[in-house]
């Protein structure tokens, strides 16, 4: 018996059984977050995590993608080089890749909500994919379809990029967050205390407002005063923040709850990660069999042998 081939082959059916099992229950629980979480609209929402349903508006202004130099609002691209594996194998090995980190805005009717898109996992509408011979395909735009490109010539170089449009339905989850508009919360004590360091980085002008005996020393009393400024102050501060307008937020959550945007609906979303579950329940049942039928013929072995 072969114990490294043993080893080796075990080795790899129990990483794959446990790593798919992994991947099973993780997809499970992104399903039910979606499909437990109910829509709200951006006007009402309560603070933490939500689901909305809009569409994209121009917000802070569009912007370019990298490798098409089309409009649109989001972009990522991934560049892959076919590099050789052996002596006849070639394999496609990424080279670069990035995506946009700008801010965008989803409009429901009711009010708009500012999304940062860094951390989410983002299903976009429209995905090109094509060839091209130079790394960064300035002259080499997409051609119709993927076997035209392939029959153009030599193509060392696969290019991806995805993107979201203004006026694309957009469906999000995560976490909702609201500044402005009273909704901030509010510590009297920090925002006294803060005045009131801030006024000491001028004491000199501290002594000015407060020192009535001009004796260059802040005394009980005088101390009394400074505290009561400070809380009218911070007060202060609290209504006129209070009158800015509310400017409503979406961001990946601090747990481990999913935070997506996509082209598609919730139910199609919720669809995908079902079956990729199952897919992977099958891979961890399966490789789960090959690991138990391995054990189960080396012992075989042992007994026979």
């Amino acid at each position: 018996m072969d114990i490294v081939g043993f080893s080796i082959t075990l080795g790899i059916t129990s990483v794959i059984s446990l790593g798919s099992g992994w991947w099973c229950i993780n997809n499970l629980k992104k399903a039910r977050y979606l499909l437990d979480t109910p829509t709200s609209k951006v006007r009402s929402a309560a603070q933490g995590y939500v689901e909305l349903y809009g569409v994209l508006k121009e917000g802070l202004g569009q912007q370019s993608a990298p490798l098409t130099g089309e409009t649109c609002v989001w972009w990522s691209f991934a560049i892959d080089e076919q590099v050789r594996s052996g002596k006849n194998n070639k394999r496609w090995q990424q080279v670069e890749k990035a995506s946009s980190a700008a801010l965008l805005c989803l409009s429901d009717g009711t009010g708009d909500c500012l999304i940062d898109p860094q951390g989410a996992h983002v299903i976009p509408l429209t995905k090109q994919v094509w060839y091209g011979s130079t790394r960064h395909p300035r002259q080499e735009l997409p051609r119709k379809n993927i076997l035209q490109s392939m029959l153009s010539g030599v193509k060392r170089y696969r290019y991806t990029e995805q993107r979201l449009h203004v006026d694309e339905p957009l469906y999000a989850i995560g976490d909702f967050v609201t500044r402005g508009g009273g909704h901030d919360a509010f510590d009297l004590t920090a925002t006294q205390g803060a005045v009131i360091r801030e006024w000491k980085g001028d004491f000199s002008g501290l002594l000015r407002r407060f020192d009535r005996d001009r004796n260059g020393q802040l005394d009980e009393h005088e101390w009394h005063r400074v505290r009561e400024a400070a809380e009218q102050e911070a007060q202060r501060l609290h209504r006129q923040l209070s009158a800015d307008p509310a400017q409503h937020f979406l961001r990946k959550p601090q747990e481990s709850q999913p935070f997506i945007l996509s082209s598609h609906g919730e139910d199609d979303i919720a669809k995908r990660f079902v079956w990729q579950a199952i897919f992977a329940a099958c891979l961890c049942i399966g490789s789960a069999v090959a690991s138990a039928f391995i054990i189960n013929s080396s012992f075989s072995i042992l007994l026979n042998g």
